[in-house]
Parts: structure tokens; sequence; C-alpha cells
């Protein structure tokens, strides 16, 4: 894991050494002084001569590079100020470490430029971070998550040194806006919702904190997918994010580890197991810096590639034009980091989702161990591993830790397996994030013998303590218990269990006491041989029934999660409380002091300070300083001057700024115009059924049908004008949810483009909805809606998001709305639906047939059906809704049944919407009451209670 053994090259001088070893470490200590001019101080630990190059950057369009620069390598030039030292260092990267050619400076060359030469700030703090961890030897966590939605990088990275007026002013100077070379930076493709931004935030709270971590992940060269909104609805399309190259990222060539698939295991003459044979690939490290705000910690994210030796080229092959042959080796290898999340409908889908699995988990744990190692000395002590490494598993996808750990511990350090297991459990934890059946993983036992033969050796052993461990709890007097507890807490499922324990469960057969009398009558009756004859009748149309269908043996990847951690957390408070009262309580009974809630949070820079500048000014004036942006604690005082005529006035003032914005986004996203004057109600999330979208633009038809039953005045009198806005991706091959997407398209269209409704009612999708989108529309938004069925949203992070950008929350109580509702007060967030403790008895009643709809649910579906949103045959989306029970029918995420209590609910929305004082307190009141939700709370409660890590300050 010795990420600065490598060395970064810079054409035309010597660059700053990335040797962890290194005695040369300066600092970039970085400084807003009361002045407000932002000071660069550069202190050298050790004395080091630096060559001066004068240079030019020769440009024949406009803008060109004025002067000529001089460039002290890796500082800048104190005699120069702020921005023209700045200025210097850009232009020497536009120069010597360019991607682009020589002619011009035009806006991705900016940004290119720019990205590297904070970049180089970036790499001496990193250098200097992890030389003091190494020092110290201090305990490391490690988050290994399959996403990590990052966004832009640069604003954030110029924000978290404090060089905003620096960077700005620089590049004014070279003839660009700053805001126009950020908007050139792609979003980083290595994530889609909720799990990869929550990881994204947790790193910046991690390096802001002064934690020491690590992030692993993988490198997705296409990300999820780019999407396209068309006629048809929802189209994908591979995203280009790595087409340009990526500043940020430096290649570790000189870091990499093999990954082996498939093979067989065999027992060597010393008793030990070796994995032989099989696939090999190469897992080669890409390490992106992750500044900490005000503080000189930069942290690391570790992304792997894949890759195999050009030996595994077959030359003989290509040259006989056997060419897909010869590459195919290759292919297989890189085909693994191609997409993030893989159609798994086929059986080669799931074994490149397996691979995906286990090739984060097998590098990252490699490269951890490298680490320990090292740090250790010569003799490694390995009952210390759990003292020096906290390895979190953000969901079930990095479940192969637990086998993978206890492999490399077992067949290659020599560790003994009970020793082995009591490290693996101490050393690792388990974020859960859903109660959704299908989104607690379960792999194909027979799929995974096959790629994966030791590692199922591993879990088989694992299951079998397990079931010894709950056989000692329950004891064997009550068999039917016994049998319970098993069935629900077996890593394995539908696999046989011990015979010594499967006896127990061998029901003795029934023998009846045969009549003889009545044999005998029967036999004089000739009725025995009838009966033989029916008997054999029987049996011969036996034969052409059909067979048994084989329940396939399944591991429960969220159960091994539970079993080989030491600790189980949930991400919101009611979500903790489901998951011990229902999705794993029998290991809460058993273990209860393994269970644990850590609420969600989110990085209080990016998701105010940066996205929002002008509410953040206001913020700092009205709580006396920039205080909040590290304690958001101080978000609070604005509660006292929530009914402040002024305040007032200057919230609506940067709330319209920031609707002008995304006016300014729709009409290039989309072509439609809206009007800033109307409130704007949005809903961003993954398009999935639970998180209800259908909910929501049902509810907009029947406001859009009620208001084309009235004339223009009663309109105008019963509706508040409103920008319907949706955003998020529905899965390629999910299609319910793309149906979804094609509905809220249609209603807009016809919406938008009827006349007789005009600015009271717009309805818009914004295509490809990520970060950067997200960072525009937030800002913006005045309602969000947060309506999954209640008991099925994990947490929610987006909801926090909008509640600190004072957006007030239409939802139900589920996931951390719950505790959003506390903070902020209860006049201040617009409830409705039903219940979670509600859910399972609304469910059964449906299912016999005692539920009856609303009149107004059905006017909505009748409504869509009768064509007025175009040809398309909603039957099967509509149908979901209709029925008592079966797949795809039934309603199951009670759609009908909280419609009519969300309708109700959006009439006090308008109703409060029209009182602008009393809307502009509530939005006041959810920044105020927000000061709960950063990420830094949650991952100083992490790290105090299940990493037991310390903050290192670099001096």
């Amino acid at each position: 894991m010795a990420y600065c053994s490598a060395t970064a090259s810079t054409r035309g001088g010597t660059a700053p050494t990335l040797s962890n070893r290194s005695s040369i470490s300066r600092l970039i200590d970085l400084n807003i002084t009361s002045n407000a001019s932002n000071q660069l101080f550069f202190t050298a630990t050790a004395k080091t001569a630096y060559r001066k190059r004068r240079f030019y950057v020769r440009s024949e369009a406009k803008p060109k590079l004025k002067d000529p620069v001089t460039v002290e390598q890796g500082s800048i030039d104190k005699s120069k100020s702020d921005a023209e030292a700045v200025a210097s260092r850009i232009t020497y990267h536009a120069e010597f470490t360019s991607s682009f050619s020589p002619e011009g400076f035009d806006l991705p060359k900016a940004y290119f430029a720019t990205a590297q030469s904070i970049r180089d700030s970036l790499i001496i703090n990193w250098n200097a971070t992890y030389n003091m961890y190494e020092k110290m030897n201090v305990k490391q966590a490690y988050y290994l998550s399959m996403e990590f939605l990052q966004g832009r990088a640069l604003l954030n990275a110029i924000g978290n040194l404090e060089l905003s007026g620096a960077y700005g002013e620089a590049l004014s100077k070279l003839g660009h806006k700053l805001e126009n070379v950020v908007s050139q930076e792609p979003d980083a493709a290595l994530g889609n919702g909720g799990l990869g931004r929550l990881a994204s935030c947790f790193l910046d709270s991690l390096a802001t904190l002064n934690y020491p971590a690590w992030g692993y992940g993988l490198r997705y060269k296409y990300g999820l997918f780019k999407q396209l909104i068309t006629k048809e609805g929802q189209e994908e399309v591979a995203e280009n994010w790595l087409e340009m190259g990526n500043p940020w990222e430096i290649m570790r060539n000189d870091i990499s580890y093999p990954v082996k698939f498939y093979g067989k295991v065999v027992t060597g003459s010393d008793g030990k197991k070796r994995w032989i044979g099989g696939e090999d690939i190469v897992a080669v490290a890409h390490d992106v810096p992750i500044p900490g705000y005000k503080t000189k910690t930069t942290i690391n994210l570790r992304l792997w590639s894949t890759k195999v030796p050009s030996a595994d080229f077959d030359l003989s092959a290509f040259n006989s034009g056997e060419h897909t042959k010869a590459c195919e080796s290759q292919a297989n290898a890189e085909k693994i980091c191609y997409i993030l999340y893989p159609g798994d409908d086929s059986l080669e889908g799931k074994t490149l989702r397996l691979k995906q699995q286990y090739t984060l988990c097998s590098a990252s744990l490699q490269d951890i161990i490298k680490c320990f190692e090292r740090r250790s000395g010569e003799n490694a002590r390995w009952k210390e591993f759990p003292e020096k490494v906290a390895v979190q598993m953000n969901d079930t996808h990095p479940t192969l830790c637990i086998p993978e750990l206890m492999r490399i511990l077992i067949d290659l350090k020599g560790v003994s397996w009970n020793e082995a297991w009591d490290i693996t459990q101490r050393t690792v934890a388990y974020t859960n994030h859903t109660v959704l059946p299908e989104a607690l993983e379960k792999w194909s036992l027979e799929l995974m013998q096959k790629l994966l033969p030791r590692h199922v050796e591993i879990i088989e052993m694992i299951d079998e303590e397990l079931i010894n461990g709950i056989v000692t709890e329950f004891g064997k007097s009550d068999p039917e218990l016994l049998e319970k507890k098993l069935n629900a807490m077996r890593i394995l499922e539908n696999v046989e269990l011990p015979s010594s324990i499967a006896d127990l469960f061998i029901k003795p057969k029934e023998t009846s006491v045969v009549d003889t009398s009545e044999m005998s009558k029967a036999s004089d009756n000739g009725s025995i041989a009838d009966e033989e004859d029916e008997l054999v009748e029987n049996m011969e149309k036996e034969v052409d029934l059909p067979p048994i269908p084989v329940t396939p043996k399944l591991v429960r990847m969220a159960n091994l999660c539970v079993v080989g951690g030491h600790v189980v957390n949930g991400v919101a408070a009611i979500h903790s409380e489901i998951v011990k009262q229902d999705v794993f309580n029998d290991f809460y009974k058993l273990w209860p002091d393994k269970f644990q809630n850590k609420t969600n949070g989110v990085t209080p820079r990016r998701w105010i300070y940066y996205c929002n500048p002008d509410l953040s000014r206001i913020i700092t004036k009205w709580t006396g300083g920039d205080d909040w942006v590290l304690n958001t604690e101080k978000l609070a005082e604005l509660r006292k001057f929530a009914d402040n005529e002024d305040l007032q006035s200057e919230w609506r003032a940067a709330k319209k700024i920031n609707k002008l914005k995304v006016v300014s986004l729709i009409k290039e996203k989309t072509g439609y115009s809206v009007s800033p004057d109307a409130m704007f109600d949005i809903q961003v999330k993954r398009i999935h059924e639970y998180k209800r979208q259908l909910l929501n633009i049902l509810g907009i038809v029947y406001r859009y049908k009620k208001m084309k039953e009235m004339n223009a005045v009663e309109r105008k009198d019963k509706f508040t004008p409103r920008v319907c806005i949706f955003g998020g991706k529905a899965f390629a091959t999910y299609a319910q949810a793309k149906r979804i997407v094609k509905l809220i398209t249609d209603v807009g269209a016809t919406i938008n483009n009827d006349s007789e409704i005009g600015d009271l009612l717009k309805v818009v999708f914004v295509p490809d909805y990520n970060v950067s989108v997200a960072e525009l529309l937030i800002p913006a938004s005045e309602l969000s809606q947060h309506i999954s069925t209640a008991g099925m949203e994990a947490s929610g992070t987006s909801n926090m998001k909008f509640s600190m950008n004072g957006c007030i929350l239409i939802g139900t109580l589920d996931g951390a709305n719950v505790e959003i509702r506390e903070e902020v007060g209860e006049d201040n967030f617009f409830l409705f639906g039903a219940q979670a403790h509600e859910i399972t008895g609304l469910r059964k009643e449906r299912a016999e047939g005692k539920f009856v709809p609303d009149a107004r649910f059905e006017e909505v579906k009748e409504y869509v059906r009768s064509g007025v949103f175009g040809p398309y045959d909603y039957d099967e989306l509509i149908g979901s809704l209709e029925g008592n029970e079966g797949f795809g029918r039934g309603d199951y995420f009670l759609v009908g049944k909280d419609f009519p209590s969300y309708i109700e609910c959006q009439e006090k929305v308008d109703e409060a919407y029209r009182d602008q004082k009393r809307w502009t307190r509530m939005s006041i009141l959810n920044s105020a009451g927000s000061y709960k939700f950063s990420s830094d709370r949650t991952i100083h409660e992490y790290a105090r209670d299940i990493w037991n890590i310390q903050p290192l300050q670099l001096p």
C-alpha cells in the first residue's frame, strides 16, 4: 500500500518527489487573512535547490497568455501576489504537462492546467500526511465501497485549500472565468446514488477531521451510463468521463496485485491448502487525493483498474489472424472495470458482478496487509492487526472481504483458523443500507464454487461453526424452534445440514393400526384387489407429473456480514430499529451489542458552502462567522432570527438567484421555459417503485385534470404556480422504472405545451442527473419530495441536502425524514401517508381483497389510460396498482393507499406557499435544524464507536 513509492514526472523540470520515505516534505499552510486576500505559505523542512525556468506559452487564439512567467518548480514565487503565482503555475502546466496541443488556451486546456496546478499542492500535503501516518504507525480505517459519487473535484479542492480568490483572479488574468473553467470538468462516473454520495461525503469529513483513513473502489471506465431522454423515454449510452484523461488521478504502475478466479484447491504435503490454476489478472492502483477543509490532511481514494501482463497476449494467434482469441485474456480482465452494476439477468452478467466484488476485496486487502507488514517491520504480530486496521464494508458488495482475509491469513501467512477468525471479526464491520429483500445479496453457491473455490470452503466452515453455535445457544429440546433459527440465520441457504443436526428434524413415519376384520370383509368383497389396481393406475399417472423444482443453493451475503463483523450499523434511527426488529432480528437477539445506529450525514462544504455561495454568505453574516462550515451546530443560531424581516428578505433574494440558474439549466437541457416566480417542487433520486416517483406524477396528473375542469380565474385562485422537476436514472433492465420515466416525460410534454395552463404548471425531467446537476437544483429548491413507502428507505441523504439549503420537505415517516422532522419542527415538514408499523397489515388487507381505493385515485388512473398523454400503452404500469396480489400486481408500494393523504397534503403546501413570510420562516428553520445531519458528526461516531481511531493533525 506504499502509494508514495511512485514518482510524478513533469516534463521540463524536476518534479516533487512522491517517496513516502523522503526527508523532503514541504507542507502547504493555506490561510485566509483578515483582509480577505488569500495567502499561500510554504514551509520547507529540508533545504532544496530548484532551478528557475523561463518559458512562454505560445497562443495564436484568444485569449493569449500575455507574459513570460518564471516558475520555481513545485512552489509559488513569493515575490509575486497569490494570483500572479497561481497564474504562473497554471501557465507552466499548460506548457509542460498539458494533454493538448500548444496552440491556444481554450477552456478544456485551461481546466486541465488549473487542475494540475492545484494537484501539485495536494500532492505535497498528501505525501506529508502519509509520512506522518507511517512514522506514527497509527490505526487506520479503510472504507470499501462499490461506489464513490465524487462530483467535480476542482472547485472543492480550491475551496478546501482556501484558494478560491487567488484562482479566480489568476484565471481572469489568463482570460477565463473560474466558473467557466470549473464547468469543463466531467463528473467522475464512479457511482449512481446515495450509497456512492455518502461514501464521498465520508471521505471529505475524514480528511477535514484529520482521521487516518483511505477509501477503496473500482475505476469504472464507462460508469453506470449516461442517460438520454427521447420520445421513447430513457435511453442509455456509455459514460465518456475518461476520454480526455483525468488530471486528478495518479496511476501507480508499481502498485499492483494478482487476483485469481476459477482454478482448484489442493492440499500440500505440509497440510496447507493452495488455490492453483484458473484465470489470473492484475489489479493496478490509481490514486486520487482527497483534501480536508482548512487542514493540511489529504487522504487517499485508491481505485483499481484491471489488466493482464503483456505475456498473456497470444502473439501467435494474432499473427494467425485469430485476433479476438489473441486479445481474449486482456478483454476478460479489462471488462471487470468497464461498467458499474452490469446487467445480471444472464449468467455472464452475474459472473462479472461477482468478479468485480472479489477484485475490490482482494486487491484492497492485499494492499492493506502489505501496509501493515511494512509498518510492523520484520516481525508482524497478526493478533495486533485489528489494533492497526479497521475495514468498513459499505453495504454487502464488499462481503468477500471476510473469506478473503481468512484465506490470506490462513493460507499465505500461516495463521491458525481460530486466530484468523478472531482477527477477521475484530477487523471488519458492516453498514446495512437496505431492508429490501432483493438488495440483501444472495449469490448462487454453484457459481461461487466455480469462480472462488477456496472461498466457498471457508464460507462452508464459517456456516458450520455458526450452526454449532446456534445449536449450543438454543439447545435441542425444541426442534421446531431450532429449525426456525437455523433457516433464518444460516449463511448457506437450501444446503443440507450436517447429518448430526439434520437427524434432529427427521419426523418418524406414522404407522396405522389395521382392522383385520375389516380387511377380511373387504377381501370377501374383492375390494383389496380393486385398491391394488387403483394404486397401480395412480402410480402410472404419477409418472407424467412435472418434476419437483430444484431449490437453488445460495450464499446469503448479509448473514455472512453479520456473522463475520464485530459491528452492524443502520443509517437512520428508524432503519436501525427495523434492522434489529425485522431484517436481522434473530441475530440481534443473539448478539444485541453488535448492532448500532449511525444516522447518515452530508458534507456542509460541498452541499452548502460551495454549491450555494449566496446563502452561505447570509448564514455567515447572521451567525457571526463561517465557523458553521466546520461546526454545523452554529446553524441553530438562525432560529432566533427566523422572523427577522431583513433576514427573510435576504433569504428570498438568495433563493431567487439560485432559481434563475435553474431556469437556464432547464432551458439548456430540455428546451422548456419556466418561470422563476413559480414554486420549484423537486424530486431527484434513483428511479425505483419504492421511492414512488409514480405517486408524485399521478398527483401532478390529478392537479392538471382539476385545472382543466376550471376556468382561468378559478385555476388561479385554487392553485399555486409550480415547476415540478424530476431527475434520476432507472437501471437499464428495470422495465417498470423506465415506464415511470416515460410517463413523467409524456405528462410533461402535454402539460408544458398546454396554452390554457401556461406557467401555472410545468413538468420537467432533467436528463442525466448527477452531482453537478444536484449542486444547481438543490439550492434552488423550495419543496422537495421524499415520499417512499414507510419503512423501505434506509435513510436518504438528499433529504438532508435539501433541508440544509432551506428547502421544505414533503414526505412520509421513513428513513432520516423522521429525524429531520424532529429537528426542524413538525410545523415545518409536510407529513402524509401510512407509517412503517402499519405496512404489513395494509398489505395483508390488500391481499384479502378488503382495500377500497379512493375515487380520486381511480379517476387519475382512467385519465392516464384515456390517451390524453399520448398513445403509449400504460396498462402494465397502471396495472401494477390494481389487483390484490401477485408479481407486478397488488400495489405493493401502497401508492393507492397513500394517494388521498398525499393530494390533501399538497393542498396544504399550496396554502403555505401563498404566505411568503410564513414560507420563508419555515425555510430558515429547516436550515437551522439541519445541523445534526453533517457527515462530520457521523464520522466522529464511526471513529469513536466502531473503528477506534484517533485524529492525527499535521504540525
